[in-house]
C-alpha cells in the first residue's frame, strides 16, 4: 500500500481502489484516499488522459457470482438466513464502493463538488461494508461464504459512456432500491430480536438517502449542461435501460428527500408496471 499511497492524482487513487482485490485493501485504500482528498492532498488534474475502458474491478475469489435466480431464498428466522441476508447487503455495499470510485475515475473535467460527493460516498460505503462484515462474523460467517450476483456492476458497464445515464440509473434506480426495502427489513429484524443488524441498517438507510440525492443532483446538472429536460430524459432512460430492475412499492418519503419529484415517482411506478 505504501507505493500507491503516494499517488498524486485522484484518478490514479480511484483506479487503485477499483483494482484492489482483497476487501481489506479496498476498504483501507478507500479510507486512506478519502482522508487525503479531504485534507487537500489529492486532486483531479486539470489535464489528463482518457480513462481506460471499463472492466471488472478487483474481487476476491469468493463469493462466486451467479445469476440472481440461482440465489436460494432464505427466511430471516434462522441464523443462517440472517447471515445470508447480511452477506447480500454487504456485497451491495462492496459494489457501491467501486461504483463511487468508478464515477470519480471515469467522468473527467467535472466540477470539484462532483468528485467530493463521490469520494464521500465511497468512504460511507466502506464503513457500511465494515459494519456488515463485523456483524456477519459475529454470526459465525464471513464475506464470501454465500454466492452473490453482479447486477450493480453490469449497469455500471452499460452506462460507462454517459455520465448523465450513470447518474440517472445507478444511484437513482439500483441503489435507490435500498430506500424502498430497508425500512421493512428493519422492522422485521426488530420483531426477531436482531437489534444489532437493524441498527446497522438504520445507519445505512439514513446515509443512502444522501447518496441517492447526490445522484439526483448530478443527473440534473448533466441535463442542464446538455440542454435536455430531466423528467423526459429520466423516462426515456428508464425505458431504455431499466427493464427488470424496477420493483415497487416505492418509499415515496425517502425518495422525495433524495431528490425525486412527483413526476419522476409516477414514471417509476409506470415503468415498474
Amino acid at each position: 500500500m505504501s507505493d500507491v499511497a503516494a499517488t498524486p492524482s485522484l484518478f490514479d487513487a480511484a483506479r487503485a481502489c477499483l483494482d484492489a482485490a482483497r476487501v481489506e485493501d479496498k476498504v483501507a485504500l478507500t479510507q486512506h484516499f478519502a482522508a487525503e482528498f479531504a485534507a487537500g492532498r489529492l486532486a483531479a488534474p486539470e489535464t489528463c488522459s482518457e480513462p481506460e475502458a471499463i472492466r471488472m474491478p478487483g474481487r476476491p475469489p469468493k463469493p462466486m457470482l451467479v445469476h440472481p435466480r440461482e440465489l436460494p431464498r432464505r427466511g430471516l428466522g434462522s441464523v443462517v438466513g440472517r447471515a445470508a441476508f447480511i452477506h447480500a447487503i454487504a456485497h451491495i455495499e462492496l459494489n457501491a464502493i467501486d461504483l463511487a470510485w468508478d464515477a470519480v475515475y471515469r467522468f473527467r473535467g467535472l466540477p470539484g463538488d462532483f468528485y467530493a460527493d463521490w469520494v464521500g460516498v465511497a468512504l460511507d460505503e466502506s464503513r457500511h461494508f465494515v459494519l456488515l462484515r463485523e456483524r456477519l462474523q459475529a454470526l459465525g460467517h464471513d464475506y464470501g461464504d454465500f454466492d452473490a450476483h453482479n447486477g450493480l456492476w453490469e449497469m455500471t458497464e452499460k452506462t460507462a459512456h454517459d455520465g448523465l445515464a450513470r447518474m440517472a440509473l445507478v444511484p437513482r434506480v439500483l441503489e435507490a432500491r435500498g430506500l424502498d426495502v430497508t425500512p421493512g427489513m428493519i422492522l422485521k429484524l426488530r420483531e426477531l430480536g436482531d437489534d444489532a443488524t437493524a441498527d446497522i441498517l438504520v445507519i445505512i438507510l439514513r446515509e443512502e438517502v444522501a447518496h441517492v440525492a447526490a445522484g439526483s443532483r448530478w443527473f440534473r446538472w448533466y441535463c442542464e449542461r446538455a440542454g435536455v429536460e430531466p423528467r423526459q430524459r429520466f423516462r426515456e432512460l428508464l425505458k431504455e435501460y431499466a427493464g427488470g430492475y424496477l420493483h415497487g412499492p416505492f418509499n415515496v418519503e425517502a425518495r422525495l428527500l433524495a431528490g425525486f419529484d412527483e413526476d419522476e415517482l409516477a414514471s417509476l411506478q409506470a415503468a415498474a408496471g
